[in-house]
Order: C-alpha cells, then structure tokens, then sequence
C-alpha cells in the first residue's frame, strides 16, 4: 500500500490544531477547515515549502497558499518563471497548474495566530519526509522562513545547527538535493521590506535554476 502522504481529515496528532479546527468548523462550516494536501505533481524537481495554511486562505480553500496574500504573491511570481500555467483567481478551481514544481507545508493544519509550536511542526514531520521521499526527480527545495527550512532538514535528516537559516542562502546536502532559504511572502514580510516582491522573485529564481 502506498504511503499516506497527506494527514487524515481528523488527525489527531496536534490537540490544540484539532481544537482550533472544531471551533472554526462550527463558525465556518464551508471551509475546509482540516489538514491541506500538497498542491502539485509528483514528477516535480522543485518542492516548495511553506509555515503552515492561513487562517482564511488555505484553510479555507483547501489548497496551499490560495485565498490569502502570501499566495498573490507566491502565484504571480511562480507564472512569471513559467513553474506555474493559467490564471490564478484564489480559489482552488480556477485552473491553476504548476510545472515542475510541487507545494506544501511544513505544518499542515492552520494554528492559533499563525504560529505552530514546534511539538506541532514534529508532529507533522513525518508526513514532510513521505512528501519528499515520493518525489523520484526532487532536486531542490524551496523553504519559506525559518520552521520551514528546520523541518526540511530534519525530514532530510540533517541537523539544523549545521545548516543556518540566511535568506538567499544555498545548502547543498549529503542527498544531493540543494535547499533554498528565502523568507516567508507573507503581508508582514513585505509590508515590513523584510523581503520585496524582487528578493522574493530572485530566491524562486535560484530554486528553479537549481
């Protein structure tokens, strides 16, 4: 039997994530409101790796980084590089393909405030590590922000310590897999020129030339 990529519907493993989703199904019961799957093929050579879905982006759509800012972004710089074809109207039916490149998150479930604990990131580590082993042509991988780049490397079974985070910055490890740093496209990031719409352009670049 093939290994379950994406969380059950009702996972149990993160009580307080589990909590959060009961609450928002009872105020919103058309979202989604459960663990997002990857977006993508798995002939992918690129793998994209975001925080964990919003609130009322992925959350509520039920596609990775679709609803919300983070995905204008992460979208409309994807279609310029060609990893991405059609129109992206933030929603998951609109007809939005990816090329090449495949998209999830290093925490599958929205947490509180947008911020997963790290017990939580543990917890949905071995799901990262099914997602990367089913990617026969995986050669690089595309973290956004500092939990992402930790859990991607401890599901490549590195240490973080020995890999430190750097926007722009590139790791090559022992797989041969080279992994990218750039900071999260998040509204804060950029509303706070932490990262411009170019900085984020040119770390999707390198990821894709890799």
């Amino acid at each position: 039997m093939a290994p379950m990529l994406d969380p059950p519907r009702d996972c149990p493993l993160c009580p307080r994530l589990t909590a959060f989703h009961a609450a928002n199904r009872r105020a919103h019961p058309d979202w989604h409101n459960a663990p997002v799957p990857a977006f993508g093929g798995l002939d992918a050579s690129l793998l994209i790796v975001g925080l964990a879905p919003g609130l009322k982006g992925a959350n509520r759509t039920g596609r990775p980084f679709t609803g919300d800012y983070a995905g204008d972004l992460l979208y409309a710089t994807l279609l310029k590089l060609g990893l991405a074809r059609g129109d992206y109207r933030q929603r998951p039916d609109d007809g939005l393909t990816l090329i090449g490149c495949r998209i999830t998150n290093a925490v599958r479930c929205v947490p509180p405030e947008n911020k997963p604990t790290p017990a939580e990131a543990k917890a949905c580590g071995p799901f990262l590590v099914r997602e990367i082993a089913a990617l026969p042509k995986l050669k690089a991988i595309l973290v956004l922000g500092r939990i992402s780049h930790e859990a991607s490397l401890r599901a490549l079974g590195q240490k973080p310590s020995a890999h430190v985070f750097g926007h722009g910055k590139i790791h090559v490890l022992p797989s041969g897999i080279r992994l990218i740093d750039s900071y999260h496209c998040s509204r804060y990031n950029t509303q706070t020129n932490r990262l411009t719409p170019a900085m984020f352009e040119t770390a999707v670049r390198l990821a894709a030339e890799l």
